[in-house]
């Protein structure tokens, strides 16, 4: 978060905000928040009321992998912040860049899933 001030991105009229580091932090967490609270509705809606009704296509197992490896390496990453945790600092590295590769991953075969008009679920 830190590197909105060290590329510039900062100086943008109106975006001098992105250079205040528990700002960035606290949109991070409260974003992290809503997508917990989505999956989460979005699994028990799917495993009581829609199950015998719609099943996970390819692309859906495939989106569906990709986001539950972003919300493990972010729970770690969480469980890293608190006091006590230990954690090697090469494991620390390979959290963050795992959590990063696996968010702009998603995003790419979002995008592609979105031009292509793949679903993520189709009626049984």
């Amino acid at each position: 978060m830190p590197i909105f001030k060290r590329y510039y991105i900062a100086d943008i009229p109106g975006f001098g905000w992105l250079a205040q580091f528990f700002v960035t932090h606290y949109i991070h967490y409260l974003g992290a928040i809503l997508i917990l609270a989505l999956v989460t509705y979005m699994i028990i809606d799917y495993l009581i009321l829609q199950k015998k009704r719609i099943r996970l296509t390819a692309s859906g197992y495939v989106r569906g992998t990709i986001l539950a490896g972003i919300l493990v390496s972010g729970l770690l990453l969480v469980i890293r912040n608190l006091p006590g945790s230990r954690f090697a600092p090469e494991f620390i590295i390979f959290l963050d860049i795992t959590h990063l590769g696996m968010v702009m991953t998603f995003l790419i075969v979002a995008g592609y899933c979105l031009v292509s008009k793949r679903r993520w679920v189709t009626q049984r």
